[in-house]
C-alpha cells in the first residue's frame, strides 16, 4: 500500500434508478482514464448481490468482469463491497434488511473465488450502523453475527485477502459497539466514514479527531496494530449556475470550497500514522439521484468536465508522492 489516495465511484451503476450512469462503455472507460490521470490508487465499488445472483444459483459476472479488467489494465486497485439483500432471498422484500446468512455467504464465496487473483480487499456491507443501509438497527449485533460467519468463509477461499468491516457512519461510538460485539478477529482493517461541512470552522478538528478516538478504542481492545481506512469523506461542490436542495449538513459548499476542503482533509488525515487510505466520495457527480447537494460530491461533473476539486486531488496526490520520495532519499 504505497498510495493512500482512493475514490468511491459507482462504476457498476447501469440501472434505471441511477439514470444509467455507466450503461455506455465509453463513459466507463472515460471515468477510469480520469481516475488514473489524477493518480488514485484504488477505487471503492459495490459488487451488488442483486446484479450478480439475480435468481437463486444463477450467477452473472459479465458486467463486473469488464469493470475489473478495465481497472486492472490501468493499474488501479479495487476495494470491493459485498452488499445488500436480493428480493428473492429477502423475507421483507427490502434490499437493506439483514440477509439470510447461508445465501449471503454463498454469494460472497462465489464473488471472492471469481476475483481472487485480481482483488485482495473486500468490505462486508456498507454502513451497517445506519438505518438507511441496515434495518432494523440493533446496535450492530446482527451485523456482527453475520461478519463472524462471512470472514472465515471467504478467508478459506483466499487467505491473502484483507477484510474490512462495513464502513461505520456513527463515529467512535460505532467502533465501540463493533468491539463490544466481539468481532475483533473478524476484520483486518478498521473502516470508517467521516463527513463534515467545510462551512463549519471546526470541521478539520472534528474530522481528524474521529480516527484518533477510534484508535483509542482499538488500543483498549488490544488491537492497536490494525490500520484505519476512511472509505468515505467528501462534500458537495455546487456549480454557480445550479440550484438544488441542501445536503444533510445544511448549506451546500460551492466548487471552490469543495476543492479547498479536499486539500485540507487529505493533508490532515494522512498525518495520522494509523490511517492507511482515504477515499473521496465520489468521483463523478450524479444526476438527480439524491435530489440535493449529494448529487454534486464528484470531482468531475456529470458531463466529465473537471471541477477545481479534480485538480486539488491531483495536486495533493503528487505532493504526497514527492514527499514520500524525499523521505526515501533521506
Amino acid at each position: 500500500m504505497n498510495n493512500p489516495f482512493g475514490v468511491l465511484e459507482f462504476l457498476h451503476w447501469s440501472h434505471e434508478w441511477n439514470n444509467y450512469k455507466y450503461s455506455i462503455k465509453e463513459d466507463l472507460e472515460r471515468a477510469v482514464a480520469l481516475v488514473k490521470e489524477i493518480g488514485a490508487g484504488r477505487v471503492r465499488m459495490d459488487f451488488l448481490w442483486s446484479d450478480i445472483e439475480p435468481l437463486p444459483g444463477i450467477f452473472e459476472f459479465e458486467k463486473y468482469d469488464n469493470i475489473v479488467e478495465l481497472l486492472n489494465k490501468n493499474n488501479i486497485g479495487i476495494l470491493g463491497i459485498l452488499n445488500y439483500n436480493v428480493q428473492w432471498a429477502s423475507k421483507s422484500g427490502k434490499w437493506n434488511c439483514p440477509p439470510n446468512d447461508k445465501l449471503f455467504i454463498s454469494y460472497c464465496q462465489n464473488v471472492v473465488e471469481r476475483y481472487k487473483d485480481k482483488i485482495k480487499y473486500w468490505e462486508i456491507w456498507n454502513e451497517p450502523d445506519s438505518s438507511i443501509y441496515w434495518e432494523p438497527q440493533d446496535g450492530l449485533v446482527s451485523y456482527c453475527a453475520l461478519l463472524k460467519k462471512v470472514y472465515p468463509a471467504i478467508k478459506e477461499i483466499d487467505p491473502e485477502i484483507k477484510v474490512l468491516n462495513g464502513g461505520l457512519s456513527g463515529g467512535y461510538r460505532s467502533v465501540n459497539r463493533l468491539y463490544d460485539c466481539g468481532v475483533k478477529d473478524y476484520f483486518d482493517i478498521l473502516n470508517m466514514h467521516i463527513f463534515d461541512t467545510p462551512l463549519n470552522p471546526d470541521a478539520v478538528k472534528a474530522v481528524t479527531s474521529y480516527p484518533k478516538l477510534a484508535h483509542q478504542v482499538m488500543v483498549r481492545n488490544s488491537d492497536k496494530d490494525k490500520k484505519i481506512w476512511i472509505t468515505e469523506i467528501g462534500c458537495p461542490g455546487i456549480p454557480g449556475n445550479i440550484e438544488t436542495k441542501n445536503w444533510w449538513f445544511g448549506e451546500n459548499p460551492d466548487e471552490l470550497k469543495q476543492a479547498k476542503w479536499l486539500k485540507q482533509v487529505y493533508t490532515e488525515l494522512l498525518r495520522d500514522k494509523n490511517i492507511e487510505m482515504v477515499f473521496w466520495a465520489f468521483f463523478r457527480d450524479c444526476k438527480g439521484h439524491w435530489l440535493d447537494g449529494t448529487d454534486y460530491f464528484g470531482l468531475v461533473r456529470w458531463d466529465f468536465s473537471q471541477k477545481p476539486a479534480y485538480f486539488a486531488f491531483k495536486e495533493s496526490r503528487n505532493r504526497g508522492r514527492s514527499s514520500k520520495h524525499q523521505n526515501i532519499d533521506k
